[in-house]
């Protein structure tokens, strides 16, 4: 695909999921956080990709979701992953890396990266993954700022800006709704009240907030992970699932590792195991194979 058709193309697959957001249907968004996972997802009709922090930085780095991971390791990833799937693609942007330039240069870098639409928060630096503790945040006025700076550098205006607010935790309820409200006014297209602990305040989001909402249902974590009629019920329009990938992977590789550990061999476990020739297909040892035969010598 030339560059003008992939820009086209990225048009295009953003302006349809800012429609899908419109409508009264939730959009579940699975989380992936390598190309393995991006690649099993983009096969499987979703209309949105969620490239998940937490998962992104483990995976790449061996390391928690701490403020650990700079700007540049996460375009790379964002960069990879939006370029290697069909799929729209939404991304973690952590706190912008910085100030006010850092998060124009972020929201350029992924808006050029191919991504659909970046997520913003509002932690102090080193920044912490949502469903763990010692979260402090900055002040909301500082928030707003960056929340318009990140609307007035992109360029193409259905790239998503996603505010999400970690208030909840440290400061209360009625805070981080202030700051919801705020940040909404502010031009954020989507808003994320993270790690409300029960369906009350989930309610109280829900009908304190007038923009799309994301519901973060992180399995083990502090929010209830409910079904999706009770998500729509109570007034989300998108639901990122960014664990549930890699604690699928540990629990699966758990148990074949355990087997090769204990018994010397997998056979014990062939039946948990995907087809490899299916798998060598996806990851697309076929164009390869086509190619080679294509300029055979002789």
């Amino acid at each position: 695909m030339t560059g003008e058709a992939a820009i086209k193309n990225t048009r295009e697959k953003r302006r349809r999921l800012r429609e899908r957001l419109g409508e009264d249907q939730l959009i579940p968004a699975p989380g992936i956080f390598e190309m393995i996972s991006a690649k099993i997802a983009d096969r499987m009709d979703f209309d949105v990709l969620y490239m998940t922090g937490y998962g992104t930085v483990g995976s790449y780095l061996g390391l928690p979701d701490a403020g650990l991971a700079t700007f540049t390791d996460m375009l790379d990833r964002a960069s990879a992953m939006a370029g290697g799937t069909t799929t729209a693609l939404i991304a973690d942007g952590d706190t912008g890396y910085g100030g006010l330039l850092n998060v124009a240069h972020t929201v350029r870098g992924y808006e050029a990266a191919g991504v659909a639409g970046i997520q913003l928060e509002d932690q102090e630096f080193p920044k912490k993954c949502g469903h763990t503790p010692n979260r402090p945040v900055i002040a909301g006025t500082e928030m707003v700022r960056k929340i318009r700076v990140a609307v007035d550098t992109r360029t193409d205006p259905d790239f998503l800006i996603i505010a999400r607010t970690d208030a909840l935790a440290s400061k209360g309820i009625d805070e981080a709704l202030r700051r919801a409200e705020a940040y909404a006014e502010a031009g954020a297209d989507l808003i994320f009240v993270e790690a409300p602990e029960s369906i009350e305040q989930m309610e109280r989001i829900g009908q304190a907030v007038d923009k799309p909402l994301v519901a973060n249902m992180v399995e083990g974590g502090k929010t209830p992970v409910l079904p999706r009629a009770e998500l729509e019920r109570i007034g989300y329009r998108l639901a990122i699932y960014p664990a549930t990938g890699f604690l699928a992977m540990a629990k699966a590789l758990e148990t074949v590792y355990g087997a090769i550990r204990d018994d010397g061999s997998s056979v014990a476990v062939q039946d948990r195991l995907g087809d490899f020739r299916a798998f060598s297909a996806l990851m697309g040892f076929q164009e390869v194979w086509d190619f080679e035969e294509r300029y055979r010598e002789g």
